[in-house]
């Protein structure tokens, strides 16, 4: 893959100037059997609130905190809450039976209702944003309500988005609306089942009010009706969370809070005493699991578009859905971030680079644990290039069949002419890859071009480019003939996705919910839980990006409100 150009100096550590990847895609979720609790009865417990320290002042009012990751924040009431999806496995890992009773769920999960042990808060964070400080960010429309354990023994968050003001909320309004909702409730269940690390979703509900927003900051501002996800997550601190503590030498909360993360969230680290050594290693699983975060993301053709520090999860998790998209034509420097179009920070051939651009600013935040010594975080911070390569490699391989195969000598050429081939050309990433996972091998190199060009380009192929595509299959089918086809064949169908959530499958279940008509959203939903198998009846979904599609908001272009 050719990645852009460097545009980004990396940022040194303030005082020098101022594991084996667990492949996901064929796991199947299973819980213990257990009685379910209806919403109405359910008891969260306060891991987070209990163990690190609040803000004294309970006020949604927006301002500054200080010395405090967490402040009490009471959702606001929804006039007319209502249940309109939910995924069933996550309700059941959870043990909450939200059929028997969808309007207490409703009730609960816009925050309408509180039950037993409910102590809803929004968390305190900073960031870094298109590269520079922000200051105090937050919570600005999410609101947690606390932990509920499952039959594992993990702890799951569950944290309404769009529950309205925080202290945090600075200029918005703390409020989310159905299009943007449902956006983020689509995608988290898209990447969990594409075999990425990724918050999950539970419900999707109605409010009942209308929320004023204007998507491109143009000043047409639009009445949309309001909606709140319920997101669910073994963690939500951000890399950002340490660094508001950092900014304002708050370090004994600093501490609290590295301490928390290591004893419940990377438990293997933690034997009775926190060290030096505990933190690099930490460190160090922190920046693995983010480096093949990335590579993954880029597996598949991911954007996520606003990789800010306050959107990067301390576990290697893909968290805020915001302006995303798919990679559809083949361009390294594509972003689908409207705010982004000039500097294409956020596009997908420097999300490798950003990762790492982050991280440094991690490693920043947490100096203060190794007593401002940058040595063990620099020699951290060396590995992520390897880290990202050898993931990125082994991905290169899966997807175009090598992985079935000893590495050659000639690997690395060929697959370097593929992305040359591509970057020239232009196709559809996701059709492109499924396409060439679905070849008949046997069949002459003209055949198989033949069906490249119809089926996963948008422009009609010059001569030139079928020349070097017939030249390339050629040579590929070549390496490839002593092989098992067979395991090929599984290994390439396994990798490349044929069904990926392109805006403007979203945007359709998006029209349709807006007139009231849930079923294409339920239809996305059941689609997106198999996307490496075919689905009869789908096809359409498989296929390249309509022209409607090019120049409709919210397909190629986005922002933060959309």
């Amino acid at each position: 893959m050719t990645v852009a150009g460097s545009r980004f100096v990396l940022p040194l550590l303030v005082h020098m100037i101022q594991v084996p990847t667990r492949d996901t895609r064929h796991v199947t979720e299973t819980t213990e059997s257990r009685p379910a609790n209806t919403s109405r009865e359910l008891e969260f417990q306060q891991r987070f609130t209990s163990a690190l320290a609040g803000d004294p002042e309970e006020s949604s009012t927006s301002r500054q905190v200080y010395e405090a990751m967490w402040s009490k924040v009471p959702p606001a009431r929804s006039k007319a809450p209502k249940l309109i999806a939910w995924i069933p496995e996550m309700a059941e890992r959870l043990g909450i039976d939200i059929a028997a009773d969808p309007d207490a769920a409703a009730a609960v999960f816009t925050g309408t209702s509180t039950p037993a042990g409910t102590l809803p808060y929004a968390m305190r964070y900073g960031g870094h944003q298109f590269g520079n400080w922000a200051g105090q960010l937050g919570d600005g429309r999410a609101i947690s309500l606390g932990e509920l354990d499952d039959p594992d023994g993990r702890h799951w968050t569950l944290q309404l988005k769009g529950a309205g003001p925080t202290p945090y909320s600075r200029r918005g309004d703390g409020y989310a609306v159905l299009r943007s909702s449902i956006r983020e409730y689509l995608c988290a269940e898209a990447i969990h089942h594409l075999g990425i690390p990724t918050t999950r979703s539970l419900t999707l509900c109605l409010t009942g009010e209308r929320i004023e927003r204007d998507i491109f900051y143009d000043g047409r501002v639009e009445q949309e009706p309001g909606a709140i996800v319920c997101r669910v997550a073994e963690s939500f601190v951000r890399f950002g969370s340490f660094e508001i503590h950092a900014a304002h030498r708050e370090l004994d909360q600093l501490k609290q809070l590295a301490d928390y993360v290591v004893r419940e969230h990377y438990p293997h680290l933690y034997d009775g005493a926190i060290t030096t050594d505990t933190y690099q290693r930490w460190f160090a699983q922190v920046l693995q699991r983010t480096a093949h975060l990335v590579a993954d993301w880029q597996r598949v053709g991911f954007v996520h578009a606003v990789m800010n520090t306050d959107n990067m999860s301390i576990l290697g998790q893909t968290i805020d859905y915001g302006p995303y998209g798919w990679l559809e034509e083949y361009a390294p420097s594509w972003t689908p971030n409207f705010v982004d179009q000039q500097g294409r920070r956020y596009s997908y051939g420097n999300q490798p680079k950003i990762a790492l651009w982050n991280l440094y600013r991690l490693a920043n935040a947490i100096l203060p644990l190794f007593n401002d010594e940058t040595g063990p975080l620099v020699e951290v911070l060396d590995t992520f290039d390897t880290l990202f390569s050898e993931r990125w490699q082994e991905i290169q391989r899966q997807k175009t069949g090598l992985a079935a195969d000893k590495p050659q000598a000639q690997d690395q050429a060929l697959l370097d002419q593929l992305w040359e081939l591509l970057e020239q050309s232009a196709p559809d990433y996701t059709v492109f890859f499924r396409t060439l996972s679905e070849l008949d091998r046997t069949s002459a190199t003209t055949v198989m071009a033949e069906t490249l060009t119809t089926t996963a380009f948008y422009q009609p192929v010059d001569e030139d480019t079928r020349a070097a595509l017939q030249q390339w299959l050629q040579t590929w089918t070549q390496r490839l003939a002593s092989v098992d086809g067979n395991q090929i064949d599984q290994l390439m169908r396994t990798t490349n996705p044929k069904y990926v959530l392109r805006n403007h499958i979203a945007i359709e279940a998006i029209d349709a919910a807006e007139q009231g008509d849930f079923s294409v959203l339920h239809r996305v939903a059941e689609l997106i839980r198999t996307p490496y198998e075919h689905k009869p009846g789908f096809e359409a979904y498989a296929s390249l990006r309509p022209d409607w599609a090019r120049t409709r908001p919210g397909c190629t272009m986005l922002t933060c409100s959309s």
